[in-house]
């Protein structure tokens, strides 16, 4: 593949409407120096206006040998294609401001697989060389990040199914009890309320606040497991009511854990105070320092409530 030379960004016009060449308002002007685009996948169904002048010929170079060029009244142009693009020069059956559209396509995986240009008659100037670079994505990425959604996919409900097998369909202490959880140290709680805040792009707000943790117990590979759970009363300051769907616990270092189980008694309404309750499962050793906590709801757009400064009690310590 060709190494381009490094150079200005075109100043184009991004059109996302559906193509209607004869809506498209006139460019402002047209620089005649070498320009370079760099594409990704997400520009597929943008458009390109890029100016062009009876006579002058304006020169297309791309990362790949187009497979295919789709250009509107081609019998007015000189074409001349080759291993790493085409050279177009208008002849004189133009008239200015005329729009005419042209797609390539290329075969060689790289995403975006076509792009589309507008070529704008200007009365006096056009583009002499136009570099296209396109993000070097692979289809075969592509495919390999939706099978390996589906792996974690699979693994998640394989946990969940190994943890019901361990609960015995059993919930709550019950369910503890089963999985040997409630050991010689018991249930241990903290209040928190002192140590938590809230970030200012959130929604709710936190008046009450405590932690739990188990005892601890072998895990499915022998290591030491510990429960914990949150439970934060939060206050809507919000337009509009919030229900908990899920929560995730952040750790000091970044690692995350997912929520076993959350439970909130019904909707939080504007101005108004309820609790939530989230568990979670983790090792033993890595119930260590501050955790955020992140909670998202079913009518939120805001990215999610954030908690910082969620910590457990030490089994070694009083409550």
């Amino acid at each position: 593949m060709p190494v381009l030379p490094s150079a200005a960004l075109l100043p184009v016009a991004l059109l996302t409407a559906p193509l209607d060449v004869s809506a498209l308002p006139a460019p402002p002007g047209c620089e005649t120096g070498t320009h370079h685009l760099e594409l990704t996948e997400d520009t597929h169904r943008e458009t390109l206006v890029v100016c062009i002048h009876p006579g002058l010929s304006t020169n297309f170079l791309f990362d790949a040998k187009p497979e295919r060029v789709e250009l509107a009244g081609r019998e007015r142009f000189r074409v001349i294609e080759n291993e790493v693009g085409l050279t177009l020069v208008p002849t004189r059956a133009f008239t200015q401001g005329e729009r005419v559209p042209m797609t390539v396509s290329f075969q060689n995986g790289v995403a975006p697989a076509d792009v589309t240009f507008i070529l704008v008659v200007h009365p006096s100037e056009a583009a002499r060389q136009v570099e296209v670079t396109r993000q070097p994505r692979t289809l075969a990425s592509c495919y390999e990040g939706e099978q390996q959604a589906r792996a974690e996919a699979r693994q998640c409900q394989e946990e969940k199914s190994r943890l019901e097998a361990r609960c015995g369909g059993q919930a709550g202490l019950l369910g503890l009890l089963a999985q040997g959880l409630l050991g010689k140290n018991g249930i241990s709680s903290k209040d928190i309320i002192d140590g938590v805040t809230w970030r200012p792009g959130n929604t709710l707000t936190v008046s009450r606040a405590r932690s739990y943790r188990s005892g601890s117990a072998p895990g499915g590979d022998g290591r030491k497991v510990v429960r914990l759970a949150v439970e934060l009363e939060l206050q809507n300051n919000g337009s509009t009511p919030w229900t908990l769907a899920g929560a995730v616990l952040v750790g000091p270092k970044g690692a995350e854990w997912m929520a076993l189980a959350v439970w909130q008694q019904e909707p939080i309404a504007p101005g108004t105070r309820r609790n939530i309750r989230v568990e979670v499962e983790m090792e033993e050793q890595e119930v260590r320092g501050s955790f955020t906590l992140k909670l998202w709801g079913q009518e939120a757009s805001n990215g999610g409530e954030f908690f910082d400064g969620v910590s457990f009690q030490h089994p070694d310590t009083g409550p």
